[in-house]
């Protein structure tokens, strides 16, 4: 078969354990490869993977700092009220709430223990 698949994420991260408990406290599974040339940690949950890659910066820049605005990730979803009502209870902070964007998609944006904004939506 032609054609792309699936896309992963890659967040560098200045302390592995630390966003692996974040992404775990929502909902991800986390997978260890700590002893390995290049140490990391996978996250899935459902049809997302996340790997998370030690960065040699003590503190990473989201795109929105670095280059003025951006999310540093989208993930689509088909019951964004849902995942907003569910990261609400574990205690995320919701940085915009569920609205229907200027691009005709209807997402909310959510904050990472590292200041990284990730994007919950879909098209309409």
């Amino acid at each position: 078969m032609h054609g792309l698949s699936h896309c992963l994420q890659i967040f560098p991260v200045p302390d592995l354990g630390r966003t692996a408990s974040f992404y775990e406290r929502i909902g991800f599974r986390a997978v260890n490869y700590l002893e390995v040339e290049e140490p990391h940690i996978c996250l899935y949950r459902d049809s997302v993977e996340i790997v998370l890659t030690k960065s040699n910066q003590e503190k990473i820049l989201p795109n929105r700092i670095c280059h003025g605005y951006g999310y540093d990730a989208y993930f689509v979803a088909h019951d964004q009220k849902g995942l907003e009502e569910e990261l609400k209870q574990f205690g995320i902070n919701i940085v915009r709430p569920l609205t229907t964007t200027d691009y005709n998609n209807r997402e909310f944006v959510f904050e990472d223990v590292d200041g990284r904004w990730i994007a919950v939506g879909n098209k309409l």
